[in-house]
């Protein structure tokens, strides 16, 4: 199809789109509201809408005070009992799809379901919305004259009674329609490779033959790949293999401690970066600018939000709050509803609101990934902004990293214990060391309150982890792939003694 046509068909929709999203920008909790009754009405003669009396509940204050807030543990019951092929138990609809997720936080495997209607009105409607807003912020784009590099996790799936389980990204292949096959690269042979090592190579001599405008993954195991790809061709620049590559979509993780390092080869000042916030409960926000850091958060995916204050969080004190009483840059736990079924859900993301007039979010950790052994309070948002700050101080690059707590023994002070492998080590690991607690310092007062005259917490201990340690880690756990993350932070050192067994 002539790249005129798909443009124009691209800004009818557009045009269309833009309609409904301004919508939920003009009248937020009205379409939230209306959204939630919408789930309760139609999920009201389940099994779970028959033990919460669906059918008479009118408000957000009625849902509230009688559905309970669980996490995965409290709805893995059912949810087996869904993958057995029992049906209308949290969702009308039968549920075939389950995205398997092992998750940052515990080694066993979570079971997403995945209805038919998250499929196409969240997940596929947020893959063009994200198009739909980059064009209409760069009408002189030329994505539809080439293909789209999409790193996904592992291809595979699996069947049980009746039902089948994967990585979301296979679902999403599998369910995508004939014609994306053609505008994105890999092709599915190689997408269907399930060793992760082998398959990195195949992708690369694959894709250096093709015309490449756009990339999307998570910025980790991307970095990886496009690293691969200059090895293989000897070039310098991404620019010099794929010359009308314009932007990259990325999501899954913080993109910060990445982005100096992307910056190097893709030297373009007219290169963009364009972030999404998803997971595989659901698709929450979109970055809807050019050359931001916010997110949109959308409204009307058969979503509906609630936020559990961070500093009451896991305490006696737990209370969800509705979209409409959130303030600005307070850190929330995420909870959600889904059009699959998931009733007051604890997804594990923490985020804060950084507009509310549109909803726009930075997501800054999760909810079991900081360290507050102490009372430090420490979160991924600032161990990754402290980190950047200290390597741009001194030309260090930094490939992964985890910390955990010293803990107190006897006499003795607590401490964190930090395991990061360089690509560029700084000149002085004791300086380096320096301005990281400085940088915390000044990033988190609870800190900064702690590190007081060595109070409670004496100056961080920095280990320099050998080359490929993070990898090799991941691989030994049978991790390797798109999907899977190194544990930044955490309360307990299992992680990190685990790590640093492996770096002797």
């Amino acid at each position: 199809m002539p790249i005129p046509i798909v443009n124009s068909i691209a800004s009818w929709f557009l045009k269309k789109r833009f309609h409904q999203i301004e919508l939920f920008l003009k009248y937020p909790n009205e379409v939230q509201n209306e959204l939630l009754l919408t789930l309760i009405d139609i999920a009201k003669d389940t099994e779970i809408g028959k033990k919460y009396d669906f059918a008479s509940i009118k408000n957000y204050r009625m849902f509230s005070e009688r559905v309970p807030i669980k996490n995965y543990d409290g709805w893995q019951d059912i949810i087996e009992r869904s993958r057995k092929g029992e049906s209308n138990i949290f969702w009308p609809s039968p549920i075939k799809w389950f995205a398997k997720s092992s998750g940052t936080t515990r080694s066993k495997s979570k079971f997403i379901p995945v209805s038919a209607e998250s499929l196409e009105d969240c997940h596929y409607a947020a893959s063009k919305d994200l198009l739909c807003m980059y064009l209409n912020n760069n009408e002189d784009s030329q994505l539809f004259t080439g293909k789209s590099l999409r790193l996904g996790g592992s291809k595979e799936l699996y069947k049980e009674n009746g039902t089948v389980f994967g990585d979301l990204s296979a679902i999403l292949i599998d369910n995508m329609p004939f014609w994306a096959e053609f505008s994105s690269t890999p092709g599915s042979k190689v997408s269907l490779m399930s060793d992760w090592e082998y398959k990195m190579q195949a992708i690369v001599d694959e894709t250096i033959k093709e015309n490449v405008t756009s990339l999307a993954g998570v910025p980790s195991w991307m970095l990886v790949l496009l690293n691969n790809v200059l090895e293989t061709t000897k070039n310098r620049s991404l620019h010099e293999v794929w010359p009308n590559l314009e932007v990259y979509f990325h999501g899954g993780v913080s993109f910060t401690p990445y982005k100096d390092q992307y910056k190097k080869i893709l030297p373009s000042t007219d290169f963009k970066y364009y972030e999404i916030y998803n997971a595989s409960e659901g698709f929450f926000a979109i970055q809807d600018q050019n050359n931001c850091n916010e997110l949109l958060l959308m409204l009307d995916y058969g979503i509906f939000y609630e936020f559990i204050p961070m500093d009451v969080y896991d305490t006696s004190e737990e209370r969800a709050i509705p979209l409409s009483e959130v303030k600005l840059n307070q850190n929330y736990a995420v909870i959600i509803t889904t059009n699959a079924g998931l009733w007051r859900y604890k997804i594990g993301d923490t985020i804060r609101f950084t507009s509310l007039s549109p909803y726009r979010l930075k997501v800054s950790g999760r909810t079991r990934h900081h360290i507050n052994v102490f009372g430090e309070e420490l979160i991924i948002e600032n161990a990754e902004n402290a980190l950047k700050k200290v390597c741009k101080r001194t030309n260090a690059e930094i490939v992964d990293f985890t910390a955990a707590p010293i803990f107190m023994k006897g006499k003795k002070k607590g401490a964190h214990e930090w395991l990061i492998e360089f690509k560029t080590p700084p000149r002085d690991i004791d300086y380096f060391n320096e301005l990281l607690d400085n940088a915390l310092k000044a990033l988190n007062s609870d800190y900064e309150a702690k590190r007081y005259n060595n109070i409670t917490l004496n100056k961080p201990k920095i280990n320099i982890a050998r080359p490929c340690l993070f990898h090799d880690w991941l691989k030994q756990n049978n991790k390797l792939g798109g999907q899977h993350k190194i544990p930044r932070l955490s309360n307990t050192r299992v992680y990190m003694d685990e790590l640093l067994g492996l770096n002797r």
